[in-house]
This record gives C-alpha cells, sequence and structure tokens, in this order.
C-alpha cells in the first residue's frame, strides 16, 4: 500500500527489537550504532474490532484486516544532517515516509550504550534539530532557484513565499508542521520537507512501568515536552512487545490479561499510525472474505472502489452502502435492504469511516 511510517532515533533506542516485534522478522539488533543501514519494511495489520464482528455475522470464509506499512530508518545522530553516521542516507529514506514515529529510550540497561544518561527530551531535541536542519538547507538551494523564476510564475512565487517564512522560523526549533497552515503545506508539498511530517513520539519504557508509565519521571518530562510540539506520546516496552509477538495467539492473551492490558502496545501503534496519516476504514464481504479498506480521508466512491480494482473505478456505476454501526444492529444485508437501510451513493459520495459498500461497475 501506498502509506508508511518511518521508524527513526538515536541509536540503540530498541528500533530494531521493535521493528522485529512488528513484523515478526529477524531484522538484526545488535548492541553497536548504525547496525541497521539499509531501511527494513514491513507491512502490519491495524486490528479493528469491527472486522472481527462482521466477519461472525457475515459467516465469510476469512477475514482480512486492512494495513499500515513501516520502515525502520536506521539511527540518527548528532551532526546526521552534514552526513555524520551516514547521515544523508538516513535523512534521505525519512523524506521517502509519510509520517515519523520517533522511538525514544527511556529503559535503563547497563548491557545496551546511550549517550550519557537517560534524557528523552534531549534525544527527541537533537533528532528534531537534524530534520530542521536537513530542511533548511534544502529550503536554501530552493529559494535560490525560485527568485529567479518568481516574478514570472505565480506558483513559484506562493512555494517561495512559503520557503521565505520557514528559512525564518524553522532556526527557531519549531517543526515546519507546527509553523504552516494546511493551504501552505500544500503548497510546498513537492518538496518533501522531512519536518512537515506529521510525527508520533514512542516511548521505549522499563518493564516494571507497563501499564504505570506516569510513574516514571522522564515519562512526564517527555510527556510535557511533546504538548508543546503539538505530538502525542505512545509508551510501550519494544523488549515486551517482541516477547508477545513470538507467542501463540492464545498464549499472548493470557500474557496481555496478566499485564493488565486489553491489547498490545503493538496494536496501539498501528492504530495510532493510521490516526497519524489521518486514514480511514471501508469494509466489503462476500461468502469468500470480510475485508476492511484502507483509504484517505475525504476520498470519494470512485475512488475508494479503485483501492479493491482499477476496473470497479473505471465503470464505476454507483455504491451501495451502510454505516457500521446500522448494519450490526440489523444483523444482515438482506434484511437491511428489505428495511430500505442500503442507501444508493454516486461517484462523488465521500466515504466515511466505518461504511460498508457494495460496488456496482460495467467495464
Amino acid at each position: 500500500m501506498g502509506f508508511s511510517c518511518g521508524i527513526v532515533g538515536l541509536p540503540n533506542v530498541g528500533k530494531s527489537t521493535l521493528f522485529n516485534a512488528l513484523t515478526k522478522s529477524s531484522v538484526p539488533s545488535s548492541n553497536y550504532p548504525f547496525c541497521t543501514i539499509e531501511p527494513n519494511v514491513g507491512i502490519v495489520e491495524v486490528y479493528d474490532e469491527r472486522l472481527d464482528n462482521l466477519h461472525r455475522i457475515t459467516g465469510s470464509q476469512k477475514k482480512t484486516y486492512t494495513t499500515i506499512r513501516f520502515v525502520d530508518v536506521a539511527g540518527l545522530v548528532k551532526g546526521a544532517s552534514k552526513g555524520e553516521g551516514l547521515g544523508n542516507q538516513f535523512l534521505s529514506n525519512i523524506r521517502d515516509v509519510d509520517a515519523i514515529i520517533h522511538l525514544v529510550r527511556l529503559f535503563r540497561s547497563e548491557d545496551v550504550v546511550h549517550i550519557g544518561e537517560i534524557d528523552p527530551v534531549r534525544d527527541v531535541e537533537i533528532i528534531n534539530t537534524e530534520l530542521i536542519l536537513k530542511d533548511l538547507e534544502f529550503i536554501e538551494k530552493n529559494i535560490d532557484k525560485l527568485s529567479k523564476i518568481a516574478r514570472n510564475n505565480k506558483e513559484a512565487q506562493k512555494e517561495l513565499e512559503v520557503l521565505e517564512r520557514l528559512n525564518k522560523e524553522l532556526p527557531e526549533g519549531r517543526l515546519a508542521i507546527n509553523i504552516l497552515s494546511s493551504e501552505e503545506v500544500e503548497v510546498i508539498s513537492k518538496y518533501q520537507l522531512l519536518t512537515v511530517k506529521p510525527m508520533l513520539i514512542v516511548a521505549n519504557i522499563d518493564d516494571k512501568f507497563i501499564g504505570r508509565e506516569r510513574e516514571d519521571e522522564n515519562f512526564i518530562k517527555l510527556e510535557e515536552y511533546a504538548k508543546s510540539l503539538g505530538v502525542k506520546v505512545l509508551p510501550l516496552s519494544a523488549k515486551i512487545e517482541r516477547e508477545i509477538a513470538e507467542l501463540p495467539e492464545d498464549e499472548a492473551r493470557l500474557f496481555l490479561d496478566e499485564l493488565g492490558l486489553k491489547m498490545s502496545g503493538l496494536q496501539k501503534l498501528a492504530i495510532e499510525g493510521y490516526k497519524l496519516l489521518d486514514l480511514i476504514t471501508f469494509f466489503t464481504f462476500n461468502e469468500k472474505e470480510t475485508r476492511a479498506w484502507t483509504v484517505k480521508r475525504g476520498t470519494n466512491a470512485q475512488s475508494s472502489a479503485g483501492k479493491i480494482h482499477s476496473d470497479m473505478e473505471r465503470g464505476f456505476i454507483k455504491a451501495e452502502v451502510i454505516s457500521y454501526d446500522e448494519f450490526v444492529k440489523i444483523g444482515s444485508w438482506a434484511k437491511a435492504r428489505d428495511e430500505g437501510r442500503i442507501r444508493f451513493e454516486g461517484k462523488d459520495y465521500i466515504v466515511q469511516d466505518g461504511d460498508i459498500i457494495l460496488f456496482r461497475f460495467n467495464v
């Protein structure tokens, strides 16, 4: 799929451990900087209780969750914007993702080296500074180019105005996403600036703080700092998540119960990543499969049909739609049709989160 979140952070904060848990893969997680050089990519299911319920109601042969793409970007270091620690390569990997998952270390371990004392606020500032510096370097180059053509090009003039504003305000330590309006972000979208990408901070906590992370002073400091950035903080233990990911489903459920958790940190991460990208889910079903599909919020019915198959988009006639909540109350498509609860929508209908849709098409 086309939506991706890049996992970034300083060396030895637990990125590869987290990625192993996310994908149940065998990504190296050795105890030394720059262990991960090429970005590892994994497609992760987004747990949705609604799909489970629909699967039970419809009795289809299988169910298919929607997914989100995670990219494990190697550890950044201070000076990455100038090429330190293979920084240019890593920053290029970040430019290709749609959102940033910033993993920050809160766990203590003498076996895993770190830069000085555990200080998550310092660590976030290091990463954000490198992203800002790289954007400033990129912005300055493009200001020079645009200045030469902006007089006779209205589009270039708009871009130049936004970039000049960023050139003044980014050095203050603010991120572009907190400086610009949505309209301004759209004006410079083609430049793929690093600091305009939505961000989620993931706090890799000590095992003893699972379920009670606010007893950790460092977590409280991190959460307060994140609020100033307009960023949410999600606590989890990458070590425990890896252990859970390696268990059979029934044993994993028991483990979570023992920890007092309703769902794993990874499930929460996939859901938060989904929200970060402003995605929604619609559902389809037949005898063979009940399935969740991903589209960007604001996508119309015809384009949504294209997520299933290009023929559906090209030959779109209409969409038969009912909301998840209404369908669950009624209990079947046939009954919903008999009661006149199925709506007929055209190609311009904006699909809503939780819509159950039957697309009619002809090619």
